[in-house]
Order: structure tokens, then C-alpha cells, then sequence
């Protein structure tokens, strides 16, 4: 089929003349550099007599699923969603509320929340995906703003105050995610698997049709693909990461709030993206922890440490296009 064909021979450095895999091993030495240092931090920690490290390392872990959610459509589908904290709230909220009602099985709940993240995503996505440019900013900016003020007017639920989550959630009855550390591995895992899904993805036909629908809807209709189609796919999915992320968030804080959803959390996360380089995954990993280690550096000396941060972003953006991936030599930041 000619279609098939005109995909392939556009296929990213996924199969070149000699034979080379889609996942060539170059492009693994930054994700692999990243791994390392995620499985040293609890003993580095302990060395150091800093425990919170490994909470803060945990934190970055899981914003990093996020901005992998992220990146996923507007690194590969120049889909620039300024809503996308309300997916992290609802996979958070799902945790906290199913908590309240005694329901704590975690093979239950994170389905639940991220089914649930994904039927938001799927709802919003099929009207947002049929504007462009500006007017897909702002409608993702409403849809996720009205997201935030429904979770403010659930008082059943803290309202305003947001809720505690009693406990974290079980795996087959036993609250083994209540050892610091066994949770802490069991989100390195899922940003493994999150990351090698989303390389896998972008290495597919599906993901060289949403890359190509970025550059000229009109061509991939052209050749026989629905573009919307692909598009509103891969907004299911990367609505179903964020969710992932929001309810490992509600897990380590135990504690869940509607500022989860606000647009300056969808802001950060795109600040993430940009930083560690868009269209790159383990670059969306690299901007998750120079962000949030900057901001617990920072914040250290002053409260206005976003006046710092800010003009350092605008230096990098400047002077490293293509973010902190695009500025590590080779193919090495290419991950």
C-alpha cells in the first residue's frame, strides 16, 4: 500500500540502511545516566543523612510522568495544553475519594483514576481538537480552570481545604506503599514503564502520523489518515499519564487539593517540557528535575525565588533552543 510505504520511509531514524534499531543505544545513555542516578538517590540520601532527598527525588519522579504526558502531544503533535494539571487533579482526587469511601486496593483504585483522567480527556479532547492554535490554549485553559472550581465546590469532600487521604492504597490487601521505600521504587517503575511506552509510541506508525500531522494536517488526509483521530488518541493517553502521575501524587502526599489543578501547575509543566527539550522524553525527565531542584535550591534563600528562575529560563530558552537535551552533544540527548 503506498501509504504504508510513505510512512515508512518517513520513520524517524526508527530503521536506517544499516539495520540500526529504532532504539539505537546512544539514544539510551542520558535515560540511562537518569535511572542510575534515581536508583543511587535512597542510599546517596542515607550517606548524606538526608532523607528528604529521596521524598524530593520521588516528587521529581512523579511530575516527570506528568511532563512525559505532556511532551507526548506537544513535543510529537505541537498540542500546547494549558490545561493539563486538571488530569493530575483528577487521578488524585479519584485516589482521595475512593480513600474516603474505604476503598484502598491500589490494583482497583489506579486503574479507576486513570480510566477516569482518560474520560475527561476524552470528553474535552473531542471539542478542544476541533480549534487551533490559540484557541486550543484557551480552551484547554477553561476546561481545565473548570475542572479546578468543580473540585473547590466539592465541600463533601474538603471543598476549598481539600482532603486527606487516611492511608495509602493497598497491593492485595497489604499497605506495603507505606514503606517510603518500596514507594519510592514503585514510582521509579512506573516512570520506566511510562517513559518506554512513550518511546515505543513515537516509534510507531501511530506516532509518525500524529509527528506528521503536526507539520501538515492537509497531507495526512491527503494519504488516507483522520488526523482528529489520531490526535484526540494520543490526548486519551497522555490525559491517562497525567493521571498515572496525580494519583502517585495523592499517594506520597496524602493529601489531595484543588490547587493540584490549577493553571499554574499546568504552566510548570509545560515550563518542564520546554526546559528539558520538547519531542524528547528523557528530556521532559531532565526539565521535571532541574525545575523542581531548582525550586528546593532556591526557595531556600528567598520566597521570591521565581524571579531568579525566570530569567535563567529565558537564558537557556535563548541560547540552548531545543532545551537542556538539545545542548548534551550527539545523540545523547536524544533519549
Amino acid at each position: 500500500m503506498a501509504v504504508a510505504r510513505d510512512l515508512d520511509r518517513s520513520a524517524p531514524a526508527a530503521i536506517t540502511e544499516t539495520g540500526e534499531a529504532w532504539l539505537p543505544w546512544r539514544t539510551l545513555l542520558l535515560p540511562g545516566f537518569l535511572l542510575l542516578g534515581f536508583l543511587a538517590m535512597p542510599a546517596l540520601s542515607e550517606a548524606l543523612g538526608q532523607g528528604y532527598l529521596t521524598s524530593l527525588a520521588a516528587r521529581i519522579m512523579i511530575m516527570a510522568i506528568a511532563a512525559l504526558g505532556l511532551d507526548f502531544i506537544l513535543g510529537h503533535g505541537a498540542l500546547v495544553s494549558f490545561g493539563h494539571a486538571a488530569f493530575v487533579g483528577i487521578g488524585a482526587y479519584a485516589i482521595g475519594i475512593m480513600a474516603s469511601h474505604g476503598l484502598t486496593e491500589g490494583l482497583l483504585t489506579f486503574p479507576l483514576a486513570i480510566l477516569a483522567a482518560g474520560l475527561f480527556a476524552l470528553v474535552t479532547g473531542a471539542i478542544s481538537l476541533r480549534t487551533r492554535g490559540v484557541y486550543f490554549i484557551m480552551i484547554t485553559l477553561a476546561f481545565g480552570q473548570m475542572a479546578y472550581f468543580t473540585a473547590i465546590s466539592l465541600s463533601a469532600y474538603g471543598g476549598d481545604d481539600g482532603l486527606t487521604v487516611a492511608s495509602r492504597s493497598d497491593l492485595l490487601g497489604a499497605p506495603v506503599l507505606e514503606n517510603h521505600r518500596v514507594f519510592y521504587f514503585a514510582v521509579l517503575g512506573c516512570l520506566v514503564a511510562v517513559f518506554l511506552l512513550c518511546r515505543l509510541i513515537i516509534g510507531s506508525r501511530f506516532g509518525r502520523v500524529l509527528q506528521a500531522a503536526r507539520q501538515s494536517r492537509t497531507r495526512v488526509q491527503a494519504i488516507g489518515f483522520n488526523p482528529y483521530a489520531y490526535q484526540l488518541a494520543a490526548y486519551v493517553i497522555s490525559g491517562m499519564i497525567a493521571g498515572l502521575a496525580g494519583a502517585l501524587l495523592a499517594n506520597q502526599t496524602e493529601f489531595v487539593s484543588p490547587a493540584f489543578m490549577s493553571w499554574q501547575r499546568s504552566g510548570e509543566l509545560i515550563v518542564m517540557v520546554v526546559l528539558g527539550g520538547m519531542g524528547s522524553p528523557a528530556g521532559a525527565i531532565l526539565g521535571a528535575i532541574v525545575y523542581l531542584g531548582l525550586e528546593e535550591f532556591l526557595s531556600h534563600y528567598t520566597e521570591h525565588w521565581r524571579l531568579i528562575f525566570g530569567p535563567l529560563l529565558v537564558v537557556i530558552v535563548l541560547y540552548g533552543r531545543g532545551g537542556l537535551a538539545a545542548v548534551l552533544p550527539g545523540k545523547l540527548g536524544r533519549g
